[in-house]
């Protein structure tokens, strides 16, 4: 590189033939600029003040959301648990269907799993109880031995006790006029005085007990700061004691898993109805079949009034009292203006016909199209 020195002092006096001319400055070649020249970093990801959207979608946190096709979507005659096609269906007051060994199971088990946590509770309760008695008899064994002590001269006196020996010692001698009592004996025995540090000592020693139980049932959050752990509005206070506990536990009952936790309800086994579908087999057009009699595997379940074939794009509706499936039209126009079934003529109740819930067709309209799953929120 040149080193540019200009040497004319006067820039309009005209160079001499003695005077040299200054010498040009550096001039930079036009292909060696590619290489000079920096690129922009501030255009990369991540190098921004602020994150983007298309930065976000690239996480994996948060809320994730995905739109279903019509092959996601379960069939309306198949089981909640097992998604296969019902075998002996059954359905809850809600309109959802299950197999029957599939829902008796979920049944057992949600019951079992009750029968356990209170098995639980009950034996935490019996821990509890068999440390109270164990604290109670070691606070009753160090008041008789201080006692015994303070008796003796042996000093084992409390300083409770010994400011209340000085402040009786200070009254009495300031009383004049009246003559002093013998002091008692070191071997005398007060039975009220042991029975009232007995019960002080126990009070103390129990409330001691259940401020520590306490402590251990409470639901610490020691990381409070990471987003799992992070308390919300509607969790509500943790119990303080077993009996708490055990009331909640009371209240709990199996729930049906069909429409998810968000609508959970409880379940019990005598409210499960029987469902009777109306089958149209293809072989033999024109030929019906109830549910409950062996059927071909090309066997589509129909409505038995107007011979529709039943799909998730159909709403369906069930008869409790007699389990017969019908689609919303004759619903509509037979079954609720007449009040009976047009199966079996069995007289029903405006609250005796149920719907049957679906998941969808695929469609935006068709019902369920998109599924999301909650996760852990982004807080950068």
């Amino acid at each position: 590189m040149y080193k540019y020195e200009h040497a004319v002092t006067d820039v309009h006096q005209p160079f001499s033939s003695n005077d040299t001319a200054p010498a040009p400055p550096f001039q930079l070649q036009v292909s060696s600029l590619p290489y000079l020249i920096m690129t922009k970093h501030s255009k990369n990801n991540t190098a921004s003040s602020i994150f983007t959207y298309a930065e976000y979608k690239k996480l994996d946190y948060g809320t994730k959301k995905q739109r279903l096709g019509n092959e996601s979507m379960r069939r309306f005659d198949a089981c909640a648990l097992c998604l296969n096609r019902a075998r002996e269906p059954l359905v809850c007051n809600e309109g959802h269907l299950f197999c029957k060994e599939c829902v008796y199971k979920d049944l057992l088990t949600q019951k079992n799993a009750i029968k356990r946590q209170k098995a639980k509770i009950e034996t935490l309760k019996q821990e509890a109880e068999a440390e109270r008695a164990r604290a109670r008899e070691a606070a009753r064994e160090r008041v008789l031995l201080d006692f015994e002590k303070g008796q003796l001269g042996l000093g084992g006196l409390s300083a409770g006790s010994s400011k209340e020996a000085t402040n009786e010692t200070k009254e009495d001698d300031q009383k004049t006029g009246t003559k002093r009592k013998n002091p008692s004996t070191p071997f005398s025995f007060s039975q009220s005085t042991v029975s009232a540090l007995t019960l002080q000592a126990e009070e103390a020693a129990l409330k001691k007990i259940e401020a520590e139980q306490a402590e251990a049932l409470k639901n610490k959050l020691p990381d409070f700061w990471l987003p799992s752990l992070t308390p919300t509005h509607t969790a509500g206070p943790p119990p303080q004691t077993l009996e708490e506990i055990q009331t909640q536990m009371d209240s709990f009952k199996p729930v049906c898993r069909g429409g998810g936790q968000a609508v959970s309800h409880p379940l019990a086994m005598k409210n499960l109805i029987p469902v009777k579908f109306t089958f149209y087999n293809a072989s033999s057009s024109g030929t019906t079949e109830d549910s409950t009699k062996v059927k071909k595997d090309d066997a589509e379940p129909m409505c038995p009034s107007c011979k529709k074939r039943l799909s998730n794009s159909v709403l369906l509706f069930l008869s409790k009292p007699c389990g017969h499936v019908t689609c919303k039209t004759c619903t509509d126009t037979l079954v609720r203006p007449g009040k009976q079934c047009i199966v079996c003529d069995v007289k029903l109740k405006d609250k005796d016909v149920i719907e049957l819930k679906r998941e969808g067709t695929g469609f935006a309209g068709g019902g369920l199209a998109e599924t999301s799953k909650s996760g852990v929120a982004f807080q950068g």
